[in-house]
């Protein structure tokens, strides 16, 4: 007589924790789905489950109007600070033109040649040559003062910062969220409470770059100083070293590469800055870029848009050079003589009246681009011949894809769509990050966003699916090709420095306007860390396994599914996670452009003054990113017991 052998605990135990997960939400969902489809068969939030701020965020608005001129936080505190940003900003702004054009060139080329060498100091100066050859040398020194100025304060305040939490566990479980916070909220959600306190004008886009800049630094900070080498700080501390000595004799020299690292973001992220900040009065090349965008003049934004990234891409190559150097290389001499050139050559121009950019070496760069762009238009919206036209091609995107997925999303019971976060956040992770995520994406529907949230979800679904595509396969051509790597770095370099609103005018004269252009300019803003990502986690991988391939005779396509991938699963992962983190930052942008849901929210709140829609509409975005991110990027498993 046969026997049925029931499983025993130890033998449960060894199932493989996904498939343990599986049973559970499968128990789990066929309890809780009849009860709640019974109580909330309505798809839409509970009214009675919302909270409205609009009453207590309006009262706030209303109390810093009335006080912003007699209160004496503002007098005696905020507006000294403001006072001092202005100052500072122009005193920046007035040494660069006394140097002159000449004079500027010099120092930068001088600054590049001590510390990465000839090639870069050539490249620098080119750079900043050419800044003027577009007819934006003011433009540019404008920007510069306003980036030296916030790169300076953001690094201030992300040293302090990191200090704090590198030195306390306590205080870097309680910055975290804030971080958090900070980089994730959208910029033009937190532009309007900063011109509230300060009005439009320098100090707003300053402490606006500020917020937006300084966490970088922080977290920099903080990693290098919590991993400094132990048997190092052992052997200070065994010297009989103090506290205050043992930080800056050993923990601060040892994260000078963290450090150095931090300051590249930070400037990176201040310079992604400048056209936002121009919407509230920080002028200079932004403000070019979207007076640009108000005329849709492709060739004027990209004039003001080419030095930003001119700048952007100098700036990382020297702050990059400089966390490569090692103390020894450093000679302060040379730097003394590095100045003493540049003054010499900066008194040289003025004595011969050559401080400003020559009118006769601007060169017309609008003129061709804009007829360029009227031919695309011309010959790429519509009537080509088989494939159709882009203005098609956003049509059948809109209705094939972000249609259907928009209201697949809005059709489901909000329970349900909570139930499958949860899910999806636990199978990957532990339920602490499912519970994170199901109650951020609760958030939304007590702050009353729950339908706007919906759609703007279903387009940066879609987008991040169309990064993926296309950066995993442009990122396996680049791991696998030198040439093919060597010819993509420096598109990926323009992609991702350059303004999104710069990119954005062409991408509305070939798609239109509508959620379609929307999802496009989220993906070319998000392709490169992608690409970038990918690549780097493919070529890392360890050449024993795929030498190991090759003499099983693995063919290259064999060697890639078999090895290379699944090997570089960790950095994928990332890439995912980067993928929708940075498509869910253009969302304000696309709201621009006809992406509507909570892109407009925000931006309307900044045009109206209206405090309450554009706050709740951002934190609307943080807490889908906060969500996201749980739902994409696993948990590591401390124990078996603990998965």
């Amino acid at each position: 007589m046969a026997t049925i052998s029931v499983p025993t605990p130890r033998a449960m135990r060894t199932v493989h924790p996904a498939v343990r997960k599986l049973l559970a939400l499968a128990v789990v969902a066929a309890i809780l789905v009849p009860v709640a489809g019974s109580h909330w068969g309505s798809a839409a939030w509970p009214h009675h489950l919302t909270v409205s701020l609009s009453a207590p965020l309006t009262s706030a608005s209303n109390w810093v109007i009335d006080n912003r001129d007699t209160h004496p936080l503002f007098l005696y505190f905020l507006g000294y600070i403001s006072d001092a940003v202005v100052l500072t900003v122009r005193a920046v702004y007035l040494a660069l033109l006394a140097a002159g054009w000449p004079g500027v060139t010099v120092l930068a080329a001088a600054v590049a040649h001590r510390v990465a060498g000839t090639r870069l100091a050539v490249g620098t100066a080119a750079a900043f040559l050419v800044c003027g050859a577009l007819g934006m040398w003011v433009p540019t020194m404008q920007t510069l003062a306003l980036m030296v100025v916030a790169v300076l304060a953001s690094v201030a305040v992300g040293v302090v910062l990191g200090l704090g939490a590198g030195l306390s566990d306590r205080l870097h479980r309680a910055l975290r969220p804030v971080l958090d916070t900070m980089q994730v909220l959208p910029a033009f959600a937190y532009l309007l409470p900063v011109v509230l306190v300060f009005g439009i004008g320098v100090p707003a886009a300053v402490l606006a770059t500020v917020v937006y800049a300084a966490p970088p630094m922080a977290r920099l900070t903080a990693l290098g100083l919590r991993h400094a080498d132990p048997e190092v700080l052992e052997a200070v501390e065994s010297l009989g070293a103090t506290r205050t000595q043992r930080l800056l004799t050993a923990r601060i020299p040892l994260a000078r590469k963290e450090l150095l690292l931090g300051l590249n973001q930070t400037i990176m992220m201040a310079l992604s800055m400048a056209v936002i900040a121009s919407v509230i009065g920080a002028g200079g090349l932004g403000d070019r870029v979207y007076q640009a965008l108000a005329s849709v003049d492709v060739g004027a934004a990209l004039a003001a848009g080419i030095p930003i990234v001119l700048l952007a891409v100098v700036l990382d190559r020297i702050t990059a050079a400089a966390g490569e150097r090692t103390e020894a290389q450093a000679r302060p001499r040379a730097w003394a003589y590095a100045l003493g050139g540049t003054l010499a050559v900066a008194l040289a121009a003025r004595l011969l009246g050559r401080l400003d950019w020559p009118t006769a070496w601007t060169l017309n760069f609008a003129e061709p681009v804009n007829r360029a762009v009227d031919w695309m238009t011309a010959h790429l919206y519509s009537g080509v011949p088989v494939v159709g036209g882009t203005a098609d091609w956003a049509g059948h995107f809109t209705t094939w894809i972000l249609d259907p997925l928009r209201a697949g999303l809005q059709w489901l019971p909000w329970w349900s769509v909570l139930l499958i976060i949860a899910a999806l956040a636990w199978l990957i992770g532990t339920w602490r990050t499912a519970l994170t995520a199901v109650l951020a994406m609760a958030a939304i529907g007590v702050l009353g966003v729950w339908e706007p949230s919906l759609d703007t979800l279903s387009q940066v679904l879609a987008a991040v699916a169309v990064t993926l595509v296309l950066g995993f396969a442009a990122g396996i051509a680049a791991a696998r090709s030198d040439r093919v790597e060597r010819a993509l770095r420096p598109v990926l370099d323009v992609f991702q420095t350059m303004p999104q609103f710069v990119y954005l005018i062409p991408v509305v004269a070939l798609f239109g306007v509508g959620r379609a252009p929307a999802v496009a300019a989220a993906v070319v803003y998000a392709l490169p860390a992608v690409v970038r990502i990918t690549a780097q986690g493919l070529r890392q991988v360890d050449p024993a396994a795929l030498e190991s391939a090759r003499s099983l005779g693995a063919t290259g396509r064999q060697q890639l599914t078999q090895v290379q991938l699944p090997l570089a699963r960790p950095a994928l992962l990332l890439a995912v996670n980067q993928g929708v983190v940075l498509v869910l930052a253009v969302v304000i942008i696309g709201g621009l452009v006809g992406g509507g849901a909570l892109g407009y929210d925000v931006a309307f709140g900044l045009a109206q003054g209206d405090l309450a829609t554009g706050l709740v509409a951002g934190a609307a975005i943080v807490c889908l990113g906060l969500m996201l991110d749980r739902v994409t990027q696993p948990t590591e498993r401390r124990t078996e017991k603990g998965a």
